[in-house]
C-alpha cells in the first residue's frame, strides 16, 4: 500500500476510540472470535472484491482484516495492539481514525468500520466519514457494523466507551445526509457480544448469517458507496 500513502509525520493523534487499557479488560484477544470473523467475512465478500484495497478503521485486535480476502489489506487503530495483532499480509498503521492525511485521495475501494461509531462523538464522526469519503476511489464502498440502540437499548452502555447511539434507522439517515448512497441496511445481523456461552459454535454462524431469523441480534450492518465529491 505505499503507493496510497503520503510522506507525513506519523503519530496515534489525539482522539481515541477506546482509552488506555481498553485492549487489556473490556476487548481483550480472543482467539475463538477470529473464527467467527473467517465466517463473516466470506459473507461480507458480497461488497468486497477479491482484488480490493480494503482500510479498515479502529482495527484492534484486526479480527476482520486478517481474514478478508483483499488485493491489500490495511489496519488502522490508535492503539499500538494493531500491531502486535495483524497478520503478515497486514500493513497495521497506528494513527487515529479522524486523521487520514497519509493516505492519498482515492486510495481504497472498501472503508470497514466495526463497532467504531459509537465510540466516536459526533464531530469525530463527522471527520472520519469525510475522510472515509476521500481515500475512497469512485464507487468505493463503507461497511459499518455497529451495535443498533434499538434491539438492544439495556446494554448498549456497558460497554462504558460507548458516547454515541445508533439505530439502523438513524445510521442511514445520517450517512445520507453525510453524502453517501446507503445500498444495504441489516438492522438484524450480529449478536450483541460474542461473549456468550454460546459464541464457541462457530459452524453455526454462516446458517445465521443467512437466516432472515436472528435470536439475541444486537448488531446492525449498513453498507453505502461514495457520493459524488
Amino acid at each position: 500500500m505505499e503507493e496510497n500513502i503520503v510522506a507525513t509525520p506519523d503519530g496515534s493523534g489525539t482522539a481515541s476510540e477506546s482509552g488506555p487499557g481498553y485492549f487489556t479488560t473490556r476487548f481483550t484477544r480472543n482467539d475463538g472470535r477470529g473464527q467467527v470473523w473467517r465466517h463473516i467475512c466470506d459473507f461480507l465478500q458480497t461488497w468486497i472484491a477479491g482484488d480490493a484495497d480494503v482500510l479498515e478503521l479502529g482495527a484492534g485486535w484486526c479480527d476482520f482484516s486478517n481474514a478478508v480476502h483483499a488485493g491489500s489489506v490495511t489496519a488502522m487503530d490508535i492503539d499500538p495492539v494493531v500491531q502486535e495483532a495483524a497478520g503478515p499480509a497486514v500493513a497495521a498503521v497506528v494513527g487515529d481514525c479522524t486523521d487520514l492525511s497519509r493516505f492519498r485521495d482515492g486510495s481504497f475501494d472498501c472503508v470497514v468500520a466495526s463497532n467504531l461509531l459509537e465510540h466516536l462523538t459526533r464531530p469525530m464522526a463527522d471527520t472520519m466519514l469525510a475522510e472515509a469519503q476521500r481515500v475512497l476511489r469512485p464507487g468505493g464502498r463503507l461497511l459499518l457494523i455497529q451495535p443498533n440502540f434499538r434491539l438492544n437499548p439495556r446494554e448498549y452502555f456497558d460497554d462504558y466507551t460507548h458516547v454515541s447511539i445508533y439505530t439502523d434507522r438513524s445510521l442511514r439517515d445520517y450517512l445520507a445526509a453525510s453524502g453517501w448512497s446507503v445500498d444495504h441496511v441489516a438492522a438484524r445481523f450480529l449478536p450483541l457480544s460474542m461473549k456468550s456461552r454460546g459464541s464457541g459454535l462457530t459452524f453455526l454462524v454462516p446458517w445465521y448469517l443467512r437466516s432472515p431469523i436472528k435470536p439475541f441480534a444486537g448488531q446492525m450492518l449498513v453498507v453505502a458507496s461514495r457520493g459524488a465529491m
